[in-house]
């Protein structure tokens, strides 16, 4: 694989540096016929790191594949090994009229608390993309247990609101109120807040604070904390909206909250529009997308509160594999790897989808210290 780095940043600044490209689809593979993109990584029991790439056949037919990385003597990502499929559409919350269906970019983390491994990710049926969970012991075999239960916002039935992005905290976090509870990211897709639709919008128009952001939903701990019920589900608080002209359009979580010495750090996406005509954008009306990443770190004391978020994207796409693929100009972030196993916690390695085709990885420096002027949500737009 090889190496490609961005520039040398001081300390006090989140140091990034591409690996390479980590997968892509196999020839003659009919699984992996439309691309593979956007993984899960978690360690295993073995101490082994796999990856949940989306594996996307003809049609959009989405299945959850499982993949041992390997490492090279430096210990860098340097391959995989495939090992099969993790889920693929079963559920009626997964398939479509039309014969597709899907089970889409999940994120997997191990939920201390309910000592097992929990997956996040979107169920595309013909209702549109709803969030689902499965769990494991082993990372192997997955017990789904159905679509999330979201409460009512704002008298919305969030049952008909597509929903993507969503990732679990590893630890009960502390709710508004003080209490430990589970706590989810997720971005509802709300009607007129689709990035091809913003993209229309003057750069001054007025943000629906509530409607076009991260969100942080809780709900008490427990495995019944998946399943339907009509007294106890997910609520809701704002936590991020578009601020900085690299995430205009929207921003939406990425890879699952890693405690670091300055908090929990997130690795999530922003789309803003491709200003500059290309040969893609010459040929239509329509507006060319760029996602990006960016870096956010939360208090661990209170995970409402950003105490830092990139005023610029750590990284966008610039590889002809990010620039060109099934969607153009793409680096999109989902998976992460803290590299205890090197006895290095503040070296992670970000795993990301390249212009929903491939896969990418990058390594993610923790500074000493926040880089100053980090860009936030003002107090007075809380939610």
């Amino acid at each position: 694989m090889t190496v490609m780095a961005v520039g040398k940043q001081s300390t006090s600044d989140f140091q990034l540096h591409r690996l390479g490209m980590l997968m892509e689809p196999e020839p003659g593979n009919p699984q992996e016929v439309e691309g593979v993109l956007n993984p899960a990584a978690a360690r295993g029991p073995d101490g082994n790191l796999y990856i949940f790439p989306r594996l996307v056949a003809r049609g959009n037919y989405s299945r959850i594949g499982i993949a041992r990385v390997q490492f090279n003597k430096a210990g860098d990502p340097s391959g995989v090994e495939r090992l099969g499929i993790a889920l693929e559409p079963e559920a009626d919350y997964e398939k479509r009229a039309n014969g597709g269906g899907g089970c889409e970019d999940p994120r997997v983390t191990f939920v201390e608390p309910l000592h097992c491994y929990v997956m996040t990710y979107t169920a595309f049926s013909s209702h549109g993309p709803r969030i689902a969970a499965a769990t494991s012991k082993d990372l192997f075999h997955w017990q789904r247990l159905g679509l999330v239960p979201f409460a009512p916002y704002q008298g919305i039935d969030l049952r008909n609101v597509d929903d993507k992005d969503a990732c679990l905290f590893p630890t009960a976090i502390p709710n508004p109120s003080g209490e430990p509870e589970l706590a989810m990211l997720h971005r509802p897709l709300f009607p007129g807040t689709r990035p091809e639709e913003t993209a229309y919008a003057p750069a001054s128009r007025d943000l629906n604070i509530g409607r076009e952001s991260i969100w942080i939903s809780y709900r008490p701990v427990s495995l019944e904390a998946f399943q339907p019920s009509l007294e106890i589900q997910f609520s809701h608080h704002r936590l991020a909206t578009p601020v900085s002209p690299w995430e205009r359009l929207k921003i939406g979580c990425g890879t699952p909250p890693i405690l670091t010495r300055h908090g929990w750090l997130i690795v999530y996406h922003g789309v803003r529009e491709i200003l500059e005509p290309t040969k893609e954008s010459a040929n239509n009306d329509a507006h060319e997308l760029c996602y990006s990443a960016g870096v956010m770190v939360l208090s661990k004391e209170h995970p409402q509160v950003i105490r830092y978020r990139s005023a610029k994207p750590v990284l966008t796409p610039t590889l002809p594999e990010e620039c060109h693929g099934t969607v153009a100009h793409v680096v999109f972030p989902t998976g992460i790897d803290r590299r205890d196993d090197l006895g290095l916690p503040d070296r992670l390695d970000v795993y990301y989808g390249m212009a929903d085709n491939r896969i990418g990885v990058a390594r993610l420096d923790v500074p000493d210290t926040l880089p100053p002027g980090g860009v936030a949500d003002s107090p007075e737009a809380k939610a």
